[in-house]
């Protein structure tokens, strides 16, 4: 009769152990993930963080960085030829723009009044 409980109590034992090892969360940690595309979304399901190839010719690779209603604010690319930055403002004017080529860089900065600066 003893061994008889002390098996039931090692099965609930064991029963148990599974259930909470089972409802414990795991993080999958991969080493490497390959995609054409990467995107981000809210809550709400709109996109705000892609990053992008575009497959033509120039096989540039090409970040964007959009607001609560989907407006791209912050665009980066990078192809053979070089890297681009622009930040766009409120009305998506550029307001910074930086371009590093093989010609040279230029920076360009825009004020609120629309004046540019290059440098």
């Amino acid at each position: 009769m003893k061994t008889q409980r002390l098996t039931v109590a090692l099965c609930v034992l064991n029963a148990v152990l599974l259930f909470l090892l089972a409802a414990q969360p795991r993080q999958q940690v991969f080493e490497k993930i390959s995609v054409k595309e990467f995107e981000v979304v809210d809550n709400k399901g709109i996109p705000r963080f892609t990053i992008t190839t575009t497959g033509d010719e120039t096989n540039e690779v090409v970040l964007r960085m959009k607001d609560q209603q989907g407006t791209i604010r912050v665009k980066m690319g990078a192809n053979q030829d070089g890297s681009g930055l622009i930040l766009l403002n409120n009305e998506t004017e550029m307001g910074f723009h930086a371009l590093a080529k093989a010609k040279g860089t230029t920076l360009t900065l825009v004020d609120k009044n629309g004046k540019k600066r290059e440098y």
